[in-house]
């Protein structure tokens, strides 16, 4: 499956690549913008080493790709993320995944009034490969799980780097594989079923920024409550990417995500990958 997600991987890069150098000046509408990364990280100690530590090797493959369009009163904007990273331990023969993401998020909107667009969401999330628990149980594969979100709503776009867009009326459904919810539930998914459908309010929110020259960073927030169910619980995922460019080619990335959701476990999952390695903007 491993092998299966790496080409994945690369044939995303290579389509956004071939995209860009095939796109060309009429298409007057369109705005475009990229970045693909490779990030690496590798710990090594001697055998006299008497501080401890145990030497590691990881890789972390990134893209992040937006696709936008404005023409009159008419805006749509997409957003495209893509992220798989995996890390070995010497004396160990099993690899481990540090990342695993594949997501695209699109808001169309129609100039109601100044900064305000009547709008439609679409969000799908799922993974590319499977995952492991501590004991090497399978607990998730490739769309097992899957988020889908849909609904109407208002659109705050102050510009491409700040707005927020509120959904009274959103449907989700999520997906897992039966064999997840054989002896129990899994993701919010009843015992023996495939799907759960809520329906509830969503606010999603993005807001950029540049620290000072060189150095910016993402936010992304997407806050959701079940009018079916406990609305009170909301559920909350943030990440945060931090982007300082070296030069050119050179870039580290810190990216942290924060989710919240009772259905899936009552605690905060929290994720941090930090790597310095190869970027590529288009």
């Amino acid at each position: 499956m491993k092998k299966t997600a790496l080409s994945l991987v690369f044939f995303f890069a290579l389509l956004s690549v071939t995209a860009q150098e095939t796109a060309t000046d009429t298409i007057q509408f369109w705005t475009k913008k990229g970045t693909i990364s490779l990030l690496f990280n590798q710990s090594a100690y001697n055998k006299q080493w008497l501080g401890g530590g145990t030497s590691n090797v990881a890789g972390n493959f990134g893209l992040n790709y937006d696709l936008n369009y404005k023409k009159g009163a008419i805006a749509w904007d997409n957003k495209f993320i893509l992220a798989y990273g995996l890390t070995k331990i010497k004396g160990d023969e099993k690899t481990a995944k540090t990342d695993d993401r594949l997501e695209l998020n699109s808001l169309w909107g129609k100039k109601a009034t100044g900064e305000w667009y009547y709008s439609i969401f679409f969000n799908f999330k799922t993974q590319m490969d499977t995952g492991l628990d501590k004991d090497d149980r399978k607990i998730s594969h490739f769309f097992s799980p899957a988020y889908f979100q849909f609904g109407p709503g208002i659109w705050w776009k102050k510009s491409d780097n700040i707005n927020v867009n509120f959904s009274p009326a959103t449907a989700k459904l999520i997906i897992v594989h039966p064999h997840f919810t054989e002896f129990g539930p899994s993701f919010g998914v009843l015992q023996g079923d495939s799907s759960r459908i809520e329906f509830g309010a969503s606010i999603t929110a993005y807001y950029k920024f540049n620290v000072m020259t060189n150095v910016s960073v993402e936010n992304r927030l997407n806050l959701y409550s079940n009018y079916l169910d406990n609305p009170q619980n909301v559920d909350v995922d943030y990440q945060m990417n931090l982007f300082l460019k070296i030069n050119k080619y050179l870039s580290a990335n810190v990216a942290v995500q924060a989710i919240y959701d009772d259905n899936s476990i009552q605690a905060v999952q929290v994720r941090e990958v930090f790597g310095l390695g190869v970027n590529y903007g288009f």
